[in-house]
């Protein structure tokens, strides 16, 4: 049987019971739906495997399994559970002969690295480190692993030192800690004085050598790998040689806050050379390395502007044995997020933003030509063997779903094999509000996008009240994608219809596109959302504009408070009945201080607040409270250190010392973002009450 024959298209629900749909999504729905992520494939394509996440709601604990899938039989057999019940793993990955999967787990107390048959057994435990391993590589012969352990740089190869030492201080009976350099705090996180680092060990290992570290030779690599606080193993990349390491590291020092220079680095596997840095000569971020399968080119993704976290990423190749570098597309105004060689090397499949969606693309290595190959949604994570691909795809009706496919057919527009559910068969009795994607002339007269998501409940000649939603960033997107914190069928399902706009800095419209909001957090993109909000209305009359609440997050929380005061009819009516604010920007000045990655502030205000004080005045909401006099949900997590707790507190204070309607949600144990599920579900129900108070259902 051929494989492309294999991989035509079946309905493998078929078996699930039809029920009507009788209510919206909810949010307990939302966070009970089990989650499928990181699809890999057997080298020779026939082997899916991908992992499945799923919750206790009671308990809030949630497992991950490991599933397989043999994509060359006709039956219709779901997939097969390979990890043991009572195991929650990360991380997979498959050998090169495709027999293996390994993972880690903390099944035994701590992370650790397990391999098992990709036909199935009991899993055997191939690392008992003293520490947990956060990331891993497995060799190109199987035989070592290259993996990534938070430690002390003193303590150089003795794992158990940092150990020991991590347990004196939480034993010690004085508490302070003593910094003297940023970061002092990152993400969600204070820093203890670790640094991940990269070590190599023999598998089965007990032992392991650190490779980022040779101080025989007075040489360190003293920058995280993988990179904090989102880093992970595509940070770095074996050689097919299996004699070194290429990681994406940055070597800042003390200027790590306010810097974006990540370089590659060549690092001995054995650890006894210094590491070598192979992009020197471009000053700002250089990434997610990945070799050609005959190990003569590497190919990564680097930015060209330092200090700027959201510049477009080019696709580049490096001719390893002479080290010359070329960018493959350069006219190519997208930024791709990952990418995976063809076996031949001639070609790479990424996956990029485009126009509100998420699509996959291949890459034309010679002449840089690009053809989109899937799209109609949001690709999460891809993985190809041959000429079989295997994908997660999300939507705005549905959270990840897995699919392969024929590489040789899908710019034909063949259509891809479904291997688990839908968000809509999972749930059978929710109905999904319908989507369309519209555009209208914004600021400087530039096409702008925007999606319109009916309610559930939609009904011809009806009118519904809107959430009006504000994405954060601002370098992002609220596009034809699935989200477990801002999702707008939760408001679908409320009975609600559902504005979003991508404005100007929203990314997937080219770079200059994303340019355009630095400097500008007030301007373009207020116009953007008043035009598009007028726009959305004409054209969907089912939008009752007189009945509608904006909510925003991050930056989308700084837009919440900058509307509150600057948006406004000429007879000084607002335009929404209340508004949420999410972890949102109050006063930019502060902000410049008290954020951790500076670079992100300094960029966006053009220097400093001390070099460039009107910079940061111009778009500050905090000089426009005056005009206030919407009702206003304040939401905040303590352990935000990106938009620390002290802008919520500011926000809800300014409220009350002014009399306006508002409340303050606040969460001691949540960062930037509210994952718990208890807590999330308490989110959605304050927010569905303050938006049911204001504008009804």
């Amino acid at each position: 049987m051929s494989l492309r024959l294999a991989l035509l298209p079946l309905c493998l629900l078929a078996a699930l019971p039809v029920v009507a749909q009788e209510r919206g999504l909810d949010v307990r729905d939302l966070v009970k739906l089990d989650r499928v992520s990181a699809p890999l494939l057997t080298g020779d394509g026939r082997i899916l495997v991908f992992a499945e996440r799923s919750l206790d709601f009671e308990s809030g604990k949630a497992e991950t399994a490991l599933y397989t899938r043999n994509l060359v039989t006709r039956d219709m057999a779901p997939p097969k559970r390979l990890t043991p019940a009572g195991w929650s793993v990360n991380s997979p990955a498959l050998s090169s002969d495709g027999q293996t999967v390994y993972f880690l787990s903390g099944k035994n107390g701590s992370s650790q690295l397990y391999a098992m048959p990709i036909s199935g057994g009991a899993p055997r435990q191939l690392t008992d480190v003293p520490v947990d391993i956060g990331s891993f590589q497995i060799s190109p012969d199987g035989a070592r692993v290259a993996f990534s352990a938070d430690t002390f740089g003193e303590c150089g190869a003795d794992l158990g030192c940092t150990k020991r030492k991590l347990a004196e201080r939480k034993d010690a009976k004085a508490s302070g800690v003593v910094y003297d350099q940023l970061f002092v705090r990152h993400w969600d996180t204070w820093k203890d004085g670790t640094t991940s680092r990269l070590f190599v060990a023999d598998l089965p290992a007990a032992r392991a050598r650190p490779v980022t570290t040779v101080r025989a030779l007075g040489h360190a690599l003293e920058g995280d790998i993988p990179s904090k606080p989102f880093g992970g193993a595509d940070d770095y990349t074996w050689a097919p040689d299996g004699r070194s390491l290429v990681a994406s590291v940055k070597v800042a020092g003390r200027e790590a806050p306010w810097s974006t220079n990540f370089d590659l680095y060549r690092i001995d596997a054995l650890g006894g050379a210094a590491p070598v840095n192979l992009t020197a000569s471009n000053p700002a971020w250089d990434a997610g390395p990945v070799f050609s399968p005959d190990g003569s080119t590497l190919f990564y993704r680097a930015m060209k502007r330092p200090g700027f976290e959201a510049d477009r990423y080019a696709l580049m190749a490096m001719d390893v044995a002479s080290g010359q570098t070329r960018e493959i597309a350069p006219r190519w105004d997208r930024s791709p997020s990952s990418l995976q060689p063809s076996a031949d090397g001639s070609a790479l499949y990424v996956a990029a933003q485009d126009t509100g969606e998420y699509p996959l693309f291949r890459v034309d290595v010679a002449t840089g030509d690009v053809t989109k190959l899937v799209a109609d949604g949001s690709v999460s994570s891809f993985a190809v063997a041959g000429d079989t691909v295997a994908l997660a795809r999300n939507s705005i009706r549905s959270g990840d779903v897995i699919y392969t496919g024929s590489l040789q057919s899908l710019g034909e527009g063949a259509n891809l094999r479904q291997i688990t559910p839908t968000a809509a068969e999972r749930l059978p009795d929710v109905a999904f509000g319908d989507f369309e994607q519209f555009s209208f002339k914004g600021a400087g007269n530039d096409t702008v996008h925007g999606y319109v998501v009916k309610p559930w409940n939609y009904q011809e000649g009806q009118t519904y009240p809107v959430a009006f939603l504000i994405h954060g960033g601002p370098q992002g997107s609220f596009g034809n994608g699935w989200s477990y914190r801002w999702n707008p069928q939760t408001y679908a399902g409320q009975g609600y219809a559902v504005v979003m706009i991508d404005f100007h800095g929203s990314t997937g419209y080219g770079q200059a596109f994303t340019d355009a909001i630095s400097g500008d957090w007030g301007g373009k993109p207020l116009e953007d959302l008043q035009k598009g909000w007028a726009a959305a209305q004409q054209k969907y009359p089912f939008l009752d504009g007189d009945r509608a609440c904006a909510l925003g997050a991050s930056y989308g929380g700084y837009m919440i408070n900058w509307i509150a005061g600057n948006w406004f009819d000429r007879r000084g009516n607002a335009p929404f009945k209340c508004l949420v604010n999410h972890d949102g920007v109050f006063d930019t000045r502060s902000m410049g201080y008290v954020t951790e990655e500076l670079w992100f502030t300094e960029w966006e205000n053009k220097g400093t607040p001390f070099d460039q004080p009107k910079n940061y005045e111009r778009w500050n909401p905090v000089n426009h409270v005056a005009k206030w006099k919407v009702p206003m949900l304040v939401v905040q997590g303590e352990k935000d250190y990106r938009v620390p707790v002290d802008q919520g507190l500011s926000t809800f204070t300014a409220l009350q010392r002014k009399g306006i309607e508002s409340k303050l949600l606040y969460f001691p144990d949540e960062n930037h973002w509210v994952l718990q599920p208890h807590n999330s579900v308490l989110w959605h129900d304050t927010v569905n009450a303050w938006l049911k108070q204001h504008i009804g259902e």
